[in-house]
C-alpha cells in the first residue's frame, strides 16, 4: 500500500485516502498549437519502470491536488510537493539521485 504525506493538510494518508490523476508536469499547449501537439498532450504518457512523477488528489481529506515522486518498481516515495510547483524541489530530487546514481531530472522533464 502507498502512504503519501499531503503538502497541505500535513497527513499521511494511504491510497485509499487518495485519488490518482496521472502523469505530473505536463507541457499543455495553448490556442494556436497543432493538432499533433494537443494530440500528445492528450494521450502520449510516459510508462517509466523506476522514478516516476504523478498527480494525486487527498480525495478524502482536504481535497487539493499534489504531486509525488515515486519508483514504479518498489513503490518508494521519494516526496510529495505542490500542485503549482513546475518541478520537483531541489530536496527530492536529490532524495532520488542518492538513491539512484547517475539521474537527472532534465532527462524527464
Amino acid at each position: 500500500m502507498i502512504t503519501l504525506h499531503c503538502p497541505y493538510c500535513g497527513v499521511d494518508a494511504d491510497e485509499t485516502e487518495l485519488t490518482p490523476g496521472g502523469e505530473a508536469h505536463l507541457k499543455r499547449f495553448g490556442p494556436g498549437s497543432s493538432d499533433e501537439d494537443f494530440e500528445g498532450y492528450l494521450f502520449a504518457r510516459q510508462n517509466p519502470k523506476g522514478v516516476h512523477f504523478e498527480r494525486w488528489r487527498h480525495a478524502y481529506g482536504c481535497g487539493k491536488w499534489f504531486l509525488a515522486a515515486r519508483c514504479t518498481m518498489t513503490l518508494e516515495v521519494f516526496g510529495t510537493y505542490s500542485a503549482q510547483t513546475t518541478e520537483p524541489p531541489k530536496k527530492i530530487k536529490d532524495a532520488i539521485s542518492a538513491k539512484r546514481p547517475g539521474w537527472t531530472w532534465g532527462a524527464f522533464s
